[in-house]
């Protein structure tokens, strides 16, 4: 049935939105049809590492989170504010937010994406002076969420309190169950669950039949084994208080030692949101634009204020990044900013793990239980040069010469 709800989100005048596979990758783009998308297709990934490989059993949606998830349909990476020309003494101005925009649906959204959506429903659209671009782009469009069934080894939403299948925010939400390598487990076929009146309009323009007891215990079954196939685990209790109190700790100069400042990681995770404005113009020529971009705290001119950079040293960049997403988020928007779709492990060059640097913080610094702000108890941290120097703690208070010793009051 995917073909005909291509064609019907089609007709009602969408802009159809899919997974499709393009130089290596699976990304969502246009789509006219089924077979163009990336059926007996899968993905391998692992920090610093995102290969495809074949699969014999016709999935359409066997990958795991894509690179790009939905921000960039709604929130481009690059988008005209303004297009001016000069005429004369005047200066005409014509405000890009003023073009009509097609809707679209998007087919293939993840638990992960759709709770990233959420949050930037709330940051962009559901404070006192909306993102009205944003906004627009959003209350116009249809989407047809996916369970997943194959995790990859970067992925943990269940540990950020999100699940393989999506609870909400969805039209349609879809899960995919065909025959297992013995040919069990029934024919090829999707699971259809309504979430909304629209969704059950366009449910009702498509060729289907209920679903069966078997089906539905075949749904739960595939969730409940794709939750315990998590490739990572991140410990969220105390987080906030964690780092709040390991602003100074040693382990940030580890960090920033293998990080490249890339932008990697801001430009892949779903609800990083940062912009900067450039001004665009040519010389000889009466056109100029304004334009608003993507933007990284990894960049140093992220921090420049009067005077210089508040950031010019990589773990100051990197410590911003990561204790605002898992900690100040928290105080500014009521919950952490990772939804724990694991592509900034993808994505990242030299492989840093955010969920492991979150647990050598833990590690090192012993919060003891119901305390926040700067309490450290004492401790001794090994540093090894395995596994991108992973911590090994011993409790006592002695050190050796090879060793920290954490200590903060």
């Amino acid at each position: 049935g995917l073909d005909p709800l291509i064609h019907v989100l089609e007709r009602r005048g969408y802009t159809v939105i899919a997974p499709r596979g393009r130089t290596g990758t699976v990304v969502l783009a246009e789509v006219h049809g089924a077979d163009e998308l990336p059926g007996g297709v899968g993905d391998e990934q692992g920090p610093g590492r995102y290969r495809l490989v074949a699969r014999t059993d016709g999935r359409v949606f066997a990958q795991a989170a894509a690179p790009t998830a939905a921000k960039p349909v709604f929130f481009p990476a690059d988008e005209l504010i303004w297009r001016g020309r000069r005429s004369g003494s005047q200066f005409d101005v014509t405000d890009a937010g003023d073009e009509p925009a097609r809707p679209v649906a998007v087919i293939g959204l993840r638990a992960c994406d759709l709770a990233a959506l959420a949050q930037h429903d709330h940051v962009l659209g559901g404070r006192g002076f909306p993102d009205t671009r944003y906004v627009r782009r959003r209350a116009g469009a249809f989407l047809v969420a996916v369970a997943c069934a194959e995790p990859a080894g970067t992925c943990f939403c269940v540990s950020t309190g999100g699940s393989p299948r999506p609870a909400s925010g969805y039209d349609l939400v879809l899960t995919e169950l065909a025959p297992g390598p013995d040919g069990a487990g029934g024919p090829h076929r999707f699971v259809a669950e309504v979430g909304t009146d629209l969704g059950a309009e366009v449910l009702a323009e498509l060729p289907t039949q209920p679903a069966t007891a078997t089906d539905l215990a075949a749904v739960d079954a595939q969730v409940a084994d794709a939750s315990a196939r998590m490739g990572r685990v991140m410990d969220t209790a105390d987080l906030r208080d964690l780092l709040y109190a390991s602003a100074e700790s040693p382990l940030w100069d580890d960090v920033g030692s293998r990080c490249l400042a890339c932008m990697n990681c801001t430009m892949v995770c779903p609800t990083c949101f940062c912009t900067t404005v450039a001004d665009v113009s040519v010389l000889g020529s009466d056109d100029a634009e304004r334009r608003r971009v993507w933007d990284s705290c990894f960049s140093e001119e992220f921090a420049h204020i009067h005077g210089g950079s508040l950031r010019t040293e990589t773990r100051s960049r990197y410590r911003q990044w990561l204790t605002h997403k898992l900690a100040a988020w928290t105080d500014q928007f009521g919950s952490i900013g990772c939804v724990g779709c694991g592509r900034c492990i993808t994505w990242c060059p030299v492989g840093i793990d955010l969920t492991e640097e979150g647990a050598a913080q833990r590690a090192a610094a012993r919060l003891p239980a119901g305390v926040g702000g700067a309490a450290w108890t004492m401790q001794s941290v090994q540093v090894t040069s395995e596994a991108h120097e992973k911590l090994r703690v011993n409790q006592s208070a002695s050190c050796e010469p090879t060793m920290l010793k954490v200590c903060r009051t």
